[in-house]
């Protein structure tokens, strides 16, 4: 699976009272689906995963990807406290139609715990039947090590992080340069998801309906079916993400593939043309992208969070709404402040 461009993560929406609001999960799938981004990542750490039940997570999952358009590689997250745990939900993400599924260290497992890290994933990667992307942010990180050990399986085809320092980067990228694996990509070198391999499947050509089966009458000959889609394949190393929206010319200029930043729940369009700039090689017009929205992403998600995430979504269509407690809203003057922030931000 190739995971370059943008990937999008979704807020998971709730009602008033803290319910699932599906509906409105529909509503952003469905908008983000008309937008540039490569992806759309399910469940990841702005979805609040760690907030619902595993029953709501099927629901969640379920509804996504029933409304994702079938050319968006479709991530889904399942990090789970256990082995089996994790495995159920992966197996239930593959039964739904993901492409892949984001796993990220326990946090009752310290740093310094390699061993157990490593059966950790190891033994998720052993049974998973979706690639895996590793996922390291700064409550449950993963040291290059123990990165390059687990790159080795694979299964376990990149890694999304949100510390792009130039020097661990290019530490992973350093310890995983050997390996090189084949992606499927359609003959403008795009990503194939799953949904489209099985649509080309299913099609055959147009079929005939002869007047005997039908009791007589006229022959019927079914509309022939869409042409099916043109494969390649591409040679790809360990892909790397970063998911610092601050930071995200810093990660594609230490060598990241892609990007998956917070902010994009809110401004997809604005984060876009942030990688759009730097895979046309004008970094002038790069950094002017990322300077642009730099005071926003500062206070919206450095500062507020995924209730700010939530609320600059709201300010440009998408519904992010409130938080599920022990999460709160913001106040009147964050709101104030973010609002003059977003203005004029593309969407």
């Amino acid at each position: 699976m190739l995971f370059e461009g943008l990937h999008l993560p979704l807020t998971t929406p709730f009602y008033p009272d803290g319910r699932l609001n599906l509906r409105k999960l529909e509503h952003n799938v469905d908008r983000y689906s008309k937008t540039p981004a490569a992806g759309l990542v399910v469940l990841g750490q702005i979805g609040e995963p760690e907030l619902l039940s595993d029953s709501e997570t099927r629901d969640v999952l379920s509804v996504a990807i029933q409304v994702a358009g079938e050319t968006r590689v479709m991530t889904a997250g399942v990090s789970r406290a256990s082995v089996e745990g994790t495995l159920e939900l992966a197996e239930f993400a593959a039964s739904a139609g993901y492409d892949a599924v984001l796993v990220k260290r326990p946090t009752f497992l310290r740093s310094n715990q390699r061993r157990e890290t490593l059966t950790f994933f190891q033994t998720i990667a052993d049974r998973s039947p979706l690639p895996i992307l590793l996922y390291s942010v700064a409550s449950a990180a993963l040291s290059p090590e123990i990165i390059s050990e687990l790159a080795a399986h694979p299964a376990v085809v990149g890694l999304t992080d949100d510390d792009v320092s130039q020097d661990r980067i290019e530490s992973i990228r350093d310890l995983t340069s050997g390996i090189r694996r084949e992606a499927t990509v359609t003959t403008v070198f795009a990503a194939v998801t799953g949904r489209m391999l099985r649509q080309k499947e299913d099609q055959g050509s147009a079929t005939f309906v002869s007047a005997v089966s039908l009791g007589g009458g006229a022959a019927i000959a079914s509309a022939p079916p869409k042409p099916a889609i043109k494969t390649r394949t591409k040679t790809v190393g360990f892909q790397l993400i970063t998911s610092a929206s601050e930071r995200m010319l810093s990660g594609l200029r230490a060598g990241a593939a892609g990007i998956m930043p917070g902010f994009a729940a809110a401004a997809p369009q604005a984060c876009y043309e942030v990688y759009a700039a730097w895979k046309d090689e004008d970094q002038a017009l790069a950094d002017e992208k990322q300077a642009w929205i730099a005071p926003a992403i500062a206070k919206v998600e450095m500062e507020s969070g995924v209730p700010g995430i939530r609320f600059a979504s709201d300010l440009t269509g998408y519904f992010g709404g409130r938080p599920r407690l022990p999460l709160l809203p913001l106040t009147e003057a964050q709101r104030n402040e973010i609002e003059t922030l977003m203005s004029g931000i593309r969407n």
